[in-house]
């Protein structure tokens, strides 16, 4: 038995509170009239929107998640038809273009992070720490040193 399942299961507890975050982001998408669409297309929208087209590497950067993350995701929205892949000035270079059909749901889907951004302050000053400053401090502490070197620097010595 677990001393504390609060640490001792940690990562099965981030993983349910996202689960929990993003299924009520979707059912609001879906309450929408946008069933399908994902939470995590919101920055790549978002940017693009903002910012004109930007390369798979550009979003990955500004967004901070992996080249593939953003790959595989940009390569969904096109699958739903939100936005166009086409070729960069290299061919390995992929630029995400919004389509039409996204720039008409655009009035929608601002009302809708407005709320959700809303919805986060309103719940970060329910608790003890915000949570996106929590998220924010603990990603830079794992930049810092990632948990793979914490783990093994509280293993046994000679554990292969």
């Amino acid at each position: 038995m677990a001393d504390n399942p609060t640490t001792d299961f940690l990562g099965t507890r981030l993983r349910h509170l996202l689960e929990q975050l993003d299924g009520d982001v979707a059912r609001t998408y879906t309450d929408l009239g946008l069933p399908g669409f994902r939470p995590r297309y919101t920055p790549i929208i978002r940017l693009v929107d903002t910012q004109g087209p930007q390369s798979l590497r550009q979003l990955a950067t500004t967004i901070g998640v992996t080249h593939s993350a953003v790959s595989q995701t940009a390569n969904q929205m096109r699958r739903d038809g939100y936005v166009e892949l086409r070729t960069g000035t290299d061919a390995r270079h992929r630029i995400v273009h919004l389509t039409d059909h996204t720039r008409t749901l655009l009035p929608t889907l601002y009302a809708e992070w407005d709320a959700t951004n809303a919805a986060t302050r309103q719940l970060d000053a329910e608790l003890p720490h915000p949570l996106s400053d929590l998220v924010e401090r603990t990603l830079q502490a794992l930049a810092d040193k990632s948990m793979h070197h914490r783990i093994r620097d509280h293993l046994p010595p000679h554990t292969p």
